[in-house]
């Protein structure tokens, strides 16, 4: 029987490409996404992308979003507690695995692991350890879609926020750059891809500049 799984979802082409081999896993059912929101902007954290274009996304992916709210500004035992509260409720629900999409962050992924440890639920991270010079390209080779919607200006030009993620954009990132964006270079909105059902209508907004990142505002089309 396969095990019940939800995708912790960003909005960002990495947690759309893992919840892409996810869903062709012949081990899990995959039977929703969650988000964790600002609660005073209701926006992704880092990725900045507004909590209605999270809905239709999940719209459009033909999955449930659980959105969990927190506090701004959010501690650690904040988030421990609203975590801890949604894997009490995810476990109460049957749910048997959590996906992530991350790559090659240890750190992050212990951190994953630790906060799951006694739960019952495993961490399940498909893409791991896929070499980041290539999976942007093999993203974008199964018609994956996406916009820039942060970036760091000490590590990628202003110019690229807003921009689609293509292999010319790829191609012109200063050297150095990791192309997943992996030390914080840059975050995105998967708009279409091979999980979507129909592509999600965005119109850009406006670019600022904000506790030392660049976002660009994307609004529903």
């Amino acid at each position: 029987m396969k095990r019940r799984l939800l995708m912790s979802w960003s909005s960002g082409k990495d947690s759309a490409w893992a919840l892409h081999q996810l869903m062709q896993h012949p081990d899990y059912d995959v039977v929703g996404l969650f988000t964790t929101i600002n609660e005073a902007f209701e926006r992704v954290a880092m990725h900045g992308v507004r909590a209605e274009l999270l809905r239709r996304q999940a719209d459009a992916i033909g999955l449930p979003l659980e959105i969990i709210t927190l506090p701004w500004p959010c501690t650690n035992e904040d988030y421990q507690q609203r975590m801890g509260a949604f894997i009490t409720h995810a476990k109460a629900q049957g749910i048997a695995a959590f996906g992530f999409g991350d790559l090659l962050l240890e750190d992050v992924r212990q951190y994953r692991e630790n906060q799951l440890a006694g739960s019952g639920i495993e961490a399940v991270f498909p893409i791991w350890h896929t070499p980041t010079r290539e999976v942007p390209y093999e993203m974008l080779k199964h018609g994956l879609r996406a916009v820039i919607t942060c970036l760091d200006p000490k590590k990628v030009p202003v110019a690229f926020a807003g921009r689609e993620l293509t292999a010319e954009v790829l191609a012109g990132l200063p050297e150095g750059t990791d192309l997943c964006g992996e030390n914080g270079e840059f975050h995105t909105f998967v708009f279409d891809g091979p999980l979507f059902r129909e592509p999600v209508a965005i119109t850009p907004g406006e670019v600022v500049e904000r506790d030392g990142f660049v976002f660009a505002d994307f609004l529903a089309g």
